[in-house]
């Protein structure tokens, strides 16, 4: 059983380095494109989908690979019925992680590219279309995670998730932040990735209502998990529990 504060430690490495790639991304596909907003979203695409394919793969056996306090939420409140996955002790833990590595990634980021360690982004991101595209993009997320748990197929975990959240920078008005933590740690980088932090909470509130949404979906397509059925997410990680 891996203890819990090695996997908190997961959770904040990950969640920080997911931040890095994609402010890092940002920055450098607007220094690379500076007149193709097209393009830099592209580029900022691809890189996220490559480093959330590895980080999963790396630190899924540790944590789980959550890096979003939603997933770890979700979790949570399906172990509440099946009595694996996340207890509320562990929750407690990793959401502070997921934020603070947020945070660091972004601040990151920025030191790598010779901008100011903190500087508050000013994009504006406040529109009920945006708000709705983040649901959409955050219930489907839980939805693609969970339905491989559910059909005992995590093992494509690192390629559907990545895949997924590739394909929703493109298919949602929002560009697909899906994440509590992410939207908090872009608020950190004036760049292309970034969000005003007075566009933070609306973002938020939308993810959770998102998240609500695609766990009732999973509960319609595949029914409530068994008592003692395993519910780990993103991939399958020693807990505290059984």
């Amino acid at each position: 059983m891996i203890p819990l504060a090695r996997r908190v430690l997961a959770e904040f490495l990950g969640t920080a380095l997911l931040v890095a790639v994609v402010v890092g991304s940002g920055i450098m596909a607007h220094s690379l494109s500076p007149n193709d907003v097209g393009l830099q979203l592209l580029e900022n695409a691809i890189a996220t989908v490559f480093g959330l394919g590895v980080l999963i793969v790396v630190l899924g056996p540790v944590s789980g690979a959550h890096f979003n306090p939603v997933v770890s939420a979700a979790e949570w409140w399906q172990a509440r019925r099946t009595g694996t996955g996340l207890s509320a002790r562990e929750l407690a833990a990793y959401i502070p992680a997921q934020i603070g590595g947020a945070i660091a990634g972004a601040v990151l980021a920025n030191a790598m590219f010779d901008q100011p360690a903190i500087s508050w982004a000013s994009t504006e991101r406040t529109a009920s279309h945006l708000w709705l595209g983040e649901g959409v993009a955050t219930a489907g997320l839980v939805l693609v995670i969970f339905g491989l748990v559910r059909a005992g197929r995590t093992a494509m975990a690192p390629v559907a998730v990545a895949g997924y959240i590739g394909a929703a920078y493109w298919f949602t008005s929002s560009t697909s932040f899906a994440n509590p933590a992410v939207t908090v740690g872009r608020a950190f980088s004036d760049s292309f990735a970034g969000i005003a932090p007075a566009s933070v909470p609306g973002f938020v509130v939308a993810q959770l209502a998102g998240g609500v949404i695609g766990l009732l979906l999973v509960t319609g397509l595949f029914g409530r998990p068994a008592v003692g059925a395993r519910q780990e997410a993103v991939v399958p990680h020693p807990a505290s529990r059984p």
